[in-house]
């Protein structure tokens, strides 16, 4: 017997506030993590270039608990951006759901394969990848030669 979920995911457009408020949770944590608000290379997402924006929220409350979204890299190749899970909510797969959602809409999109920047200082991210699947590859594009990142991809299908 399959229990009901606690969460729903729903895809949102970029501005949307329940979003902006995972994004900026997000952004607080990793500047507390790596001791500075300078741990991104190259261009943040934006409205123009992400075609994907997915956010869980709890079932119970509608509160948003996780997000993440897709940015095209090239016709065949998506990057996952922003994928990020309140700490309250993890552990209880919100996380996978998102990444499941996401590597759906690449598929429907047609992208064959999925990359990921996350850094060095989130071992958690780290292990959540490679347990999914995602395989480290050498940095690419923005992350070439950054020392905090760490690269993965996965190929769908």
């Amino acid at each position: 017997m399959r229990l009901p979920e606690r969460w729903t995911i729903e895809t949102r457009p970029w501005d949307d506030p329940a979003g902006r408020e995972l994004r900026e949770r997000q952004r607080a944590e990793l500047d507390a993590r790596y001791g500075t608000d300078d741990h991104e290379p190259g261009t943040p997402p934006t409205e123009s270039d992400v075609e994907v924006f997915v956010v869980a929220l709890d079932a119970a409350t509608t509160a948003p608990i996780g997000c993440g979204a897709l940015r095209r890299l090239d016709p065949a190749t998506a990057e996952i951006k922003r994928m990020y899970v309140v700490p309250d909510a993890r552990g209880s797969g919100v996380a996978t759901g998102l990444l499941r959602a996401l590597e759906s809409a690449a598929a429907g999109a047609g992208w064959t394969t999925l990359r990921l920047e996350t850094g060095t200082a989130q071992p958690e991210a780290q292990r959540f990848y490679q347990r999914e699947g995602y395989h480290p590859i050498p940095a690419f594009g923005p992350y070439v030669g950054s020392e905090l990142s760490l690269c993965y991809e996965r190929r769908l299908g």
